[in-house]
C-alpha cells in the first residue's frame, strides 16, 4: 500500500526500518529493511543514530534520525511502516506528525494473508496475531484509521489525509 502512494507523490519518502531480523523471500537490503547484526544495532543505540527504536516478534527495528531530519529539512513528508511502540516514540519527539493506523479488514483475514505470503513460520504467525491484537487495541492513539481491505480505496484515503495534512501546514 505504502509503495503505491510513493509512486504518485514526489514529496514523499519512504522510511526503510534498520532490523536485526534475517530476510524473508525477496527482502533486499537497503530497499525493504537494513539488516544489520544486534551488536551494530546496539552501537547505533548507544550514539543516538535512532529516532526511535523498539523489540518486536523478537527483533529490534529503528529508524534513523538522519534519514528524518534530512528529509524534513528537504521539505519531504515521510511514510513509515512501524508498530505502534515506535509510532508512539516518533510522535514524542516529532509532535507535528499525522499518525495513521493501517488495520487490517479482520483477524481472519490478516492471519490468511500473513500464511498466504509463506514467508513465515505457524509459530511467528501466531506470535504476529497475538501482537496484532495488542496492537488493534491502540489504534485509537491515532488520527486516522484506514481499513486495508481494497487496495485502490485505501490508497486514495491515505492520499487525501496526506494532502489535507498538507493544506494545515
Amino acid at each position: 500500500m505504502l509503495m503505491a502512494i510513493l509512486k504518485k507523490d514526489p514529496r514523499l519518502r519512504y522510511s526503510i526500518s534498520c532490523t536485526t531480523r534475517p530476510p524473508r523471500g525477496n527482502e533486499r537490503d537497503g530497499v525493504d529493511y537494513y539488516f544489520i547484526s544486534n551488536a551494530a544495532f546496539r552501537k547505533k543505540i548507544d550514539s543516538g543514530e535512532l529516532a526511535e527504536w523498539a523489540e518486536v516478534h523478537g527483533h529490534l527495528y529503528g529508524t534513523s534520525a538522519g534519514f528524518l531530519d534530512d528529509c524534513l529539512h528537504q521539505g519531504y513528508d515521510i511514510l513509515f511502516d512501524i508498530d505502534v511502540e515506535g509510532a508512539r516514540k516518533l510522535y514524542g519527539k516529532y509532535p507535528e506528525a499525522t499518525l495513521v493506523f493501517i488495520a487490517p479488514p479482520s483477524m481472519e483475514e490478516l492471519e490468511r494473508r500473513l500464511a498466504e505470503r509463506g514467508t513465515d513460520s505457524v509459530e511467528a504467525i501466531e506470535q504476529r496475531m497475538k501482537n496484532a491484537k495488542a496492537e488493534m487495541a491502540e489504534a485509537k492513539l491515532y488520527h486516522h484509521v484506514i481499513v486495508n481491505d481494497d487496495l485502490a480505496r485505501a490508497v486514495s484515503k491515505l492520499k487525501a489525509i496526506i494532502e489535507k495534512t498538507r493544506l494545515h501546514e
